[in-house]
């Protein structure tokens, strides 16, 4: 196996401002553009209609604005078997409709698309008051996650300094959730239950390239005790690179075939999964290379120099 001798710790600092510089870009592109959130967020409604032959976007666009006064989307998507042509109808917050506008438009693309069949596939309708409490508690269960993360990297790298390894390796997976959140930014993905999804497993995904970092840093520390911190992390990093590496180009070319099927078929539920998730390994294989063992470095070495004085 290759020796590597790549300094992450004089890298580091580059990388924390590609970081910032993705962040700020993304943070521009909020305030221009919004972040679109879905009906289980915001509240609203969502209707699918299945539909036979070859129907025209601008068509059925022309029905839903004789029958819709508000701001809506629409999409067109297939089934992966390909026997299954459907479009939806989107409308967030406040333009939810009722049950009869919904009726009312079902029964004009009814009638106006005969020969195409078009029939009701799906309703969801979700107030904001329910939206509201969702969304708060896939907030918390994102923080009791993390809170999680803390505790078991504090435990298990007690030896070599856990808590302050568990603070800094949290602070490389903030920086993985915000890169796929300015991901749904840029593709203009809604923020939906997927979305919560993709956290979850980018805590887990990113935490475990961190913590064979750790163990192998700890066990570095057992074999040369005298070794200077920033040392012994650059080398156990440098250690587990390949392997860090190949896991995530598996992973990612596994992910990348979803987000091709995906765009092929139309298929938003997992374009709002499969993107954001790609993007996301990547980022969780830098910051755990070149985010989180630096970081606790500098933390190390701050630290150090206050007990000298």
């Amino acid at each position: 196996m290759r020796n590597f001798k790549i300094d992450f710790n004089k890298i580091f600092k580059y990388v924390i401002i590609a970081y910032l510089a993705i962040f700020l870009v993304g943070g521009i592109f909020a305030a221009i553009f919004g972040v679109e959130l879905d009906i289980n967020f915001s509240g609203g409604t969502k209707i699918s209609y299945a539909y036979e032959g070859s129907l025209a976007e601008k068509d059925i666009k022309a029905i839903v604005d004789e029958k819709i006064d508000a701001k809506y989307d629409l999409g067109m998507s297939t089934s992966l078997a390909g026997d299954t042509q459907t479009f939806e109808i989107s409308l967030a917050g406040k333009n939810a409709l009722s049950a009869e506008k919904q009726e009312e438009l079902t029964k004009a693309l009814v009638e106006k698309f005969k020969d195409n069949k078009v029939e009701l596939y799906n309703s969801n309708s979700v107030s904001p008051t329910i939206a509201g409490s969702f969304f708060a508690k896939s907030i918390v269960a994102m923080l009791i996650t993390a809170a999680l993360v803390v505790v078991y990297v504090g435990i298990r790298f007690k030896n070599i300094g856990g808590v302050t390894a568990a603070l800094t390796a949290l602070v490389a997976l903030v920086f993985d959730v915000a890169i796929t959140f300015v991901v749904c930014i840029f593709f203009r993905l809604q923020i939906d239950s997927n979305y919560i999804a993709v956290v979850l497993t980018m805590l887990g995904y990113s935490l475990n390239d961190t913590i064979v970092i750790y163990d192998r840093v700890r066990e570095n520390k057992r074999l040369s005790p005298e070794t200077e911190i920033g040392e012994l992390v650059n080398v156990s990093i440098n250690q587990t690179l390949v392997r860090n590496v190949v896991t995530t180009v598996t992973t990612f070319l596994a992910v990348m075939t979803i987000v091709v099927v995906s765009e092929l078929f139309g298929l938003q539920s997992l374009r709002t999964f499969a993107i954001p998730m790609a993007f996301g390994l990547v980022s969780g294989a830098i910051s755990s290379l070149c985010v989180s063992g630096p970081l606790w470095v500098i933390w190390k070495r701050s630290r150090a120099k206050k007990a000298k004085k």
